[in-house]
C-alpha cells in the first residue's frame, strides 16, 4: 500500500539527485529489487540478470510470462564476450558499428552461465544502450535483464513518472531523466543462426545494417495472416 509519491523517484537532471539516484539504483539491483531507468529507446524496468528471483519479479511486475524472456543490457562491448558461447564475426562487426546504440543482437549464451531468464532456448538478446545514466548503473551492476517499463499491453513509458503510474510499488527505485527523445524500439538481429536475420525493424535501418554485414537477411513476417489469427505482438525494446 502507501501513496505512489512515497516510491523513490530521483531526478537525474540535477547533479545531487543524480548521485543519490545512481547509488539507490545500484543498491536496489544488488538486493535483487527492481529499478526503472532511462535508455536511449524507452524507459526500462531492470533486474540483476543473474538473480532468477529478481528476473521473475520483473516478469510479474509487467504481467508477462516466462515464454517472453527479457533482453539483457550490458555496459560495455567486452561484457558480451563473457556471456556468449562464441561470438560470430557478423555479430562482432555489428556490435563494433552500432554499440552503444539501438541494436539488439540475439546470440547463443554460454552454457556455463548461472542465470534463468525464462524460456530462451539457449539464446539471449543483448544490447548496450547509449544513455549516460543507464551506462553508469550498468558499470556497477553488470548485466541487467531489462524490459520496457510498462505493464504488458500498455504503451511503453517515455518518462520515469509515467512508468511509476503503471508499475508503482513493484519497483524500488525510479530514475527520471526527462522524456525519451526518440522512443523507437531497437532493431533486433538474430546472430545465432548461419546467416544474420532481422527479427524486428527498429531505430537502425536495414540499409545501415547491410552496409556492415552484406549477408544479412531482412525482417520477414513468416506468420501467415489468416483471418482468425490474432496479430502477433512485437517483442519489446
Amino acid at each position: 500500500g502507501g501513496r505512489l509519491s512515497d516510491v523513490m523517484l530521483y531526478d537525474c537532471r540535477t547533479v545531487a539527485e543524480r548521485d543519490w539516484g545512481l547509488h539507490a539504483a545500484i543498491e536496489s539491483i544488488s538486493r535483487g529489487d527492481l529499478v526503472v531507468l532511462p535508455t536511449d529507446t524507452v524507459y526500462g524496468i531492470a533486474a540483476d540478470a543473474f538473480k532468477p528471483w529478481a528476473v521473475e519479479a520483473l516478469l510479474n511486475a509487467k504481467g508477462r510470462g516466462r515464454h517472453l524472456p527479457p533482453p539483457v543490457l550490458v555496459g560495455s562491448r567486452s561484457t558480451l564476450d563473457g556471456l556468449v558461447y562464441r561470438l560470430p564475426n557478423e555479430a562482432r562487426e555489428l556490435v563494433e558499428a552500432f554499440w552503444p546504440g539501438a541494436l539488439t543482437i540475439v546470440v547463443e549464451h554460454a552454457p556455463t552461465l548461472q542465470w534463468d531468464l525464462g524460456e530462451t532456448y539457449g539464446t539471449v538478446a543483448v544490447r548496450m544502450p547509449l544513455h549516460p545514466v543507464a551506462l553508469e548503473v550498468l558499470a556497477h551492476t553488470g548485466p541487467l535483464a531489462v524490459s520496457a517499463a510498462s505493464r504488458a499491453g500498455s504503451p511503453p513509458a517515455v518518462t520515469a513518472h509515467e512508468a511509476r503510474e503503471q508499475l508503482g510499488h513493484a519497483v524500488a527505485t525510479y530514475l527520471e531523466a526527462g522524456p525519451c527523445l526518440d522512443p523507437v524500439p531497437s532493431t533486433i538481429v538474430d546472430c545465432s543462426g548461419p546467416v544474420p536475420r532481422v527479427l524486428r525493424n527498429g531505430a537502425i535501418s536495414f540499409e545501415r545494417l547491410r552496409e556492415v554485414v552484406p549477408s544479412i537477411e531482412p525482417f520477414e513476417d513468416v506468420q501467415p495472416k489468416l483471418p482468425d489469427m490474432p496479430e502477433p505482438s512485437p517483442v519489446e525494446g
